[in-house]
């Protein structure tokens, strides 16, 4: 049979089958693979090719022939335009099935495990509103109008929000207001093409238990005229609003904060409620934003744990001890290990406030740190950023041979390539994975997975 050649521009009918861990839809014919945005599995459509290869393609939708039954009319008017979110067109409980379904095929193909067991994913409690931080590109309109939103799908064009269906509803007047308030102050807004301007992102933060607020400012440098004035007329509008900062950015880069925050009214943290504890939390903190699913999760980590009050527990990528603190309580002796001396100074002071004595906190790289152990640990919490564990780390823990280790994931990617060499010589074996949806409406999933050592030896 002759092999169709595909070309570019060219109008093809696709019928969707799959999503890719990105959020596109995959459509298959002719030997290959085909990769359409905003499509759901069961659509029938007509696409058109824009970037062809060999073996796949990208195409764009043109016309829905035939939607799948697992379509929605998006709640947002931006929906199709905005980045931010990639799956408002699909119903929920099939975003639930694809996340669930992603981790199985990223355990499966990268990992190599077979018919791993993945629980149901991890439900939010709402789909809409959730979100404890949201970080806004800064633009300017054609005719000078200061903007501020997430960029177009595949592209650099910035689409203007003025509230946003996924965050925190009582952070939407402040988005809308602190854009007019830049545009009188007449404050130039970054252009990073040409490394000139101003104001690059414009944060904000709540504290979902709380209420409490923080609005940051990320500046090309320190000198914004009448910055002060501005602070303490937002710090009086918005009663909820703990501190208004700037942070530095100087560099030309893709990275939104700089290493160095400054606070110019008010106090630079707000304070959240976490798992029956109190945590203060900075504007350039890592703090999951959707604070109800990390609730829900640290409670199946207990539970799976079942810790008897006995045990020696290190927490590797700790944070300002998110998870440490509240499993301290339950544990004879904790350890949290974090590269960043800020997170490190919070989780002291979150231990004193919350009166945890049994718990301590270095400061260092986790391969360093862990050969160092003086005592093995019988329980390790694992909790990287999405690069995963460094491969020292894997290795130290196969020769320290903890009892249990709990990896939290974000990226299932290298969740996978690190529970395979966990894993390696049936050493370590999966009990169970509990994926986690902390960011309904996108293709993004969490999971925790907890391995057991098999006593080989």
């Amino acid at each position: 049979m002759t092999k169709i050649i595909w070309q570019q521009g060219e109008l093809i009918e696709v019928t969707i089958a799959d999503l890719t861990d990105t959020g596109d839809g995959v459509g298959r014919g002719n030997e290959r693979v085909v990769f359409v945005p905003d499509t759901v599995p069961g659509d029938r459509a007509l696409v058109r090719l824009v970037h062809v290869k060999s073996k796949y393609a990208y195409a764009k939708l043109q016309q829905l022939l035939q939607p799948s039954p697992h379509r929605i009319r998006p709640g947002c008017i931006v929906a199709d335009k905005c980045g931010g979110c990639q799956w408002q067109h699909i119903n929920y409980d099939y975003q639930l099935t694809a996340k669930q379904n992603q981790v199985i095929q990223a355990l499966e193909r990268i990992g190599g495990f077979t018919q791993p067991p993945v629980d149901p994913v991890l439900a939010a409690a709402s789909v809409f509103g959730y979100r404890n931080k949201s970080t806004y590109p800064l633009g300017k309109s054609a005719t000078g109008q200061v903007q501020a939103g997430y960029y177009q799908k595949g592209s650099h064009q910035l689409i203007n929000l003025n509230q946003c269906p996924v965050q925190d509803p009582r952070l939407n007047p402040m988005l809308a207001e602190v854009k007019q308030d830049i545009q009188q102050r007449s404050w130039q807004i970054y252009n990073e093409q040409r490394h000139l301007g101003q104001i690059r992102h414009l944060s904000l933060r709540i504290g979902r238990h709380t209420g409490e607020m923080l609005l940051t400012l990320v500046v090309k440098d320190w000198n914004l005229p009448g910055i002060e004035s501005q602070a303490h007329e937002w710090l009086n509008r918005y009663p909820q609003l703990m501190g208004v900062c700037l942070n530095r950015n100087s560099d030309r880069t893709n990275a939104i904060f700089g290493l160095e925050t400054r606070c110019i009214a008010g106090v630079p943290h707000l304070r959240e409620k976490f798992a029956g504890l109190e945590f203060q939390v900075r504007p350039d903190t890592f703090f999951q934003v959707y604070t109800q699913t990390a609730e829900a999760l640290l409670q199946v980590i207990q539970s799976e744990l079942n810790l008897q009050g006995d045990e020696f527990l290190v927490d590797a990528y700790c944070g300002i001890g998110t998870l440490t603190l509240p499993l301290a309580k339950q544990v004879r002796q904790a350890i949290g290990l974090e590269v960043q001396q800020a997170a490190v100074e919070q989780a002291i002071f979150n231990a004193q406030r919350n009166e945890i004595n049994n718990v301590t906190f270095q400061v260092g790289a986790v391969e360093k740190l862990l050969p160092k152990m003086g005592t093995i640990p019988e329980v390790v919490i694992l909790d990287p950023p999405r690069k995963g564990c460094a491969r020292a780390v894997i290795d130290t823990l196969r020769q320290l041979k903890p009892s249990r280790i709990v990896y939290v994931s974000c990226k299932v990617a290298t969740l996978a390539r690190d529970l395979k060499l966990l894993s390696q010589d049936g050493q370590y074996k999966i009990a169970r994975v509990q994926p986690a949806d902390f960011f309904p409406q996108t293709a993004h999933v969490e999971a925790a997975a907890f391995l057991v050592r098999s006593h080989l030896d």
